[in-house]
């Protein structure tokens, strides 16, 4: 059984690839998206290029859907421009826009036949017959449908249903595909299998994919690079290894994977190392750029999280063992800080562990730890009151 551990550390060894540079193909320049006082999409500079897939990740509402939509021409931004292949498309129709879109919905024709689903956009086009003919059987090969074209959307299941979806919109081969969050009313299972057909397809077409999502592991899954957006900004552009190791904010943070963080005031800075006061105690990291009596975040992942019996050098932080959780091959050993704040520590199963209920000193690898600028000073009110010394 794959533990959440073993199956980040595998995505992560498996996409540190080098991303495509050929060329953009989609360049989003200082575009808004304003409804009435609602602030959507806040001055958003994006290149997708071209043969990449693109995966727009965010929780619901944070503007992932609505910056889809304009690339579409299903919205128009209120300022900022899209161009697609070096082209403006602001004053185009989506029909005239070289892109197509793949939904949740699926949005078949419940009366058409399969074939007729995936040859309409050809017909509308006045392709010859028999050309139609080939490429409906050629698209359905490619999305494993064989032997399908006489039979109707009701007849399918779920997943059958999203190829077919995915099947017309490819048949015209449009440079960009937008799917907005196409594998959502899938069960788990179909979903995994269809993440893996999907990115299987646009290696094979080397068609660029712009993937909305609100699922990190998708992401992480398919995605040659990660736009994080989060209320309406994007917060971090990467690849997924850099996505997950190097959170350049604490959204990005806590929002891929899991992670322990600790708020707090740099209290000394020798080259990289440096120290840092938390409400519980003190705390090490290294990084460069940041300066004494600033407030930072700290973020270390469950797997680089340490404990022994006594303290270690730079750091004094104390907890009491909780709780331990069985993941498979994996253990999480869950400890309590004096504030009553808990950590999550993973550790291999069969590993000797400490005892319910013991005392613990908390430390890691310097390297290990994500050093965090941080503005927001309200998280910050309990370590102000401490005294820096």
């Amino acid at each position: 059984m794959k533990t959440e551990r073993q199956f980040f550390s595998f995505l992560l060894r498996y996409k540190k690839e080098e991303v495509r540079t050929v060329g953009a193909i989609v360049e989003i320049e200082g575009v808004n998206k304003i409804y009435g006082t609602n602030h959507v999409v806040k001055d958003l500079n994006l290149t997708v290029e071209e043969g990449e897939f693109l995966t727009l990740l965010g929780s619901s509402g944070c503007g992932k859907t609505t910056t889809l939509r304009m690339i579409a021409g299903f919205e128009e931004p209120t300022s900022g421009s899209i161009k697609v292949e070096g082209e403006a498309i602001g004053d185009k129709e989506p029909f005239e826009r070289n892109v197509n879109t793949v939904f949740q919905s699926y949005a078949l024709f419940p009366h058409k036949t399969i074939y007729d689903n995936v040859a309409y956009g050809l017909k509308m086009k006045k392709v010859p017959k028999e050309e139609i003919k080939k490429k409906v059987k050629e698209m359905l090969a490619l999305v494993q449908l064989e032997g399908f074209e006489k039979r109707y959307p009701s007849q399918l299941s779920g997943g059958q249903k999203q190829r077919v979806a995915i099947a017309r919109a490819l048949i015209n081969r449009p440079r960009v595909l937008l799917l907005d969050e196409p594998l959502g009313a899938l069960d788990l299972k179909l979903r995994k299998q269809m993440q893996l057909e999907l990115k299987r397809l646009q290696r094979k077409l080397n068609i660029t994919f712009i993937y909305v999502t609100h699922d990190q592991e998708e992401a992480l899954t398919m995605s040659d690079r990660i736009a994080i957006m989060h209320d309406g900004v994007l917060d971090q552009l990467g690849t997924p290894s850099e996505i997950y190791e190097s959170p350049k904010t604490r959204f990005v943070a806590t929002f891929i994977g899991e992670t322990n963080t600790f708020d707090g005031c740099i209290r000394s800075i020798d080259g990289e190392h440096i120290s840092i006061m938390i409400e519980n105690g003190n705390i090490c990291g290294c990084g460069n750029g940041f300066a004494l009596n600033e407030y930072i975040t700290v973020s270390v992942r469950p797997e680089k999280m340490k404990y022994s019996d006594i303290p270690v050098d730079g750091f004094t932080i104390k907890a009491i063992v909780k709780d331990y959780v069985y993941v498979g091959s994996v253990i999480k050993c869950i400890v309590s800080l004096p504030n009553g704040n808990e950590l999550k520590i993973e550790r291999l199963a069969g590993e000797e562990l400490p005892k319910l209920g013991s005392s613990v000193y908390i430390y890691w690898e310097e390297k290990d730890a994500v050093l965090i600028h941080n503005q927001d000073q309200l998280i910050f009110q309990a370590v102000d009151s401490i005294p820096l010394g």
